[in-house]
């Protein structure tokens, strides 16, 4: 099936858009000029911004945004052009302004990432955006803490194909193969990444993101977005997508979930047997029978020709 285009919702106001999640009713972004405090943004569906939810932390680079059932947002904080950081960190934001900062460390050097999902059972899994080769998908290795860095380990790695879908900011091949956002449906049964051209969703029948991310996935381009780094699935299924600048329009893929379910199994109906015709009881108790007595019929019928091979030789000597 074909995706269709995206359709224009509303401008935002927001200069430098890194990160969107919804709700349904309302939807919240970050942006990656923190200015020393991290603060998302709470708008309505017509993209004004109603309020803002400002939590008690200095924050890096702020890069995505998701969402756990609960309401729970997760912000994350992997933004590392310069490959400066020896830590990265995950802000856990409650709806109040409430907020937990986990740091982490990657197993194999410094990397940049843009991309952040939440599973099911509550596990981050960061997307690093890698200029060559695949983006390598880290989840920690132990259950997060405020007070000590917790070990990543590299547990999938994802390659795109070079796509001709026109946006981005490099205006080259390398537009389409940089993963710059993710997201999850509400019931995580799919997941997306998107470049600043095309989205890429990947269903999760089972709930392991991992094995999920090493399957094929379904194309949904975006095209003509400057710096499309932000995406998010509303409940219905719905894809969202946007670019930084103020006044770029947040847009909609509508069933774009769907594209990705993976088909319902099909019930295969034996074929009918031929009819076979009926033997009563009386006839199969004389075939068993018949059946079980055939070595002593076997052993007679031997006996009388052997008797009859003695007489004739006897015969033919008196002749």
């Amino acid at each position: 099936m074909i995706p269709p285009p995206p359709v224009d919702v509303c401008p935002v106001a927001m200069q430098e858009l890194s990160g969107l999640t919804s709700d349904g009713k309302q939807l919240f972004a970050v942006s990656d000029s923190d200015n020393g405090t991290l603060r998302i943004q709470v708008m309505g569906r017509d993209c004004v911004i109603n309020r803002t939810i400002t939590a008690p932390v200095d924050p890096f680079d702020v890069e995505d945004l998701a969402m756990t059932p609960d309401g729970t947002l997760w912000a994350s904080d992997t933004g590392d052009n310069n490959k400066s950081r020896s830590t990265v960190a995950l802000h856990k934001v409650s709806p109040s302004g409430a907020v937990e900062r986990f740091r982490v460390t990657y197993p194999d050097g410094k990397h940049d990432a843009e991309a952040l999902l939440i599973d099911k059972a509550g596990i981050p899994y960061i997307v690093t955006k890698e200029p060559i080769g695949s983006a390598l998908v880290y989840r920690p290795t132990a259950p997060l803490q405020t007070d000590i860095s917790v070990p990543l380990e590299q547990v999938a790695r994802v390659t795109l194909s070079t796509t001709d879908t026109p946006g981005g900011p490099l205006e080259g091949t390398l537009d389409s193969r940089l993963v710059t956002g993710a997201a999850s449906t509400a019931d995580g049964s799919v997941i997306a990444l998107r470049t600043y051209t095309d989205a890429y969703l990947f269903p999760v029948p089972d709930g392991d993101l991992a094995k999920a991310l090493s399957g094929d996935p379904v194309r949904v381009p975006l095209p003509n977005e400057s710096q499309g780094e932000a995406i998010a699935f509303d409940p219905d299924g719905t894809l969202l997508s946007a670019s930084e600048g103020v006044g770029t329009p947040i847009r909609a893929v509508a069933g774009a979930a769907a594209l990705a379910q993976p088909p319902a199994p099909t019930t295969t109906t034996p074929p009918p047997v031929a009819d076979q015709p009926q033997t009563s009881p009386q006839e199969s108790s004389d075939r068993a029978s018949s059946w079980q007595n055939w070595p002593l019929a076997l052993t007679l019928g031997g006996l009388v020709l052997v008797a009859a091979l003695v007489i004739g030789l006897r015969l033919r000597r008196r002749a």
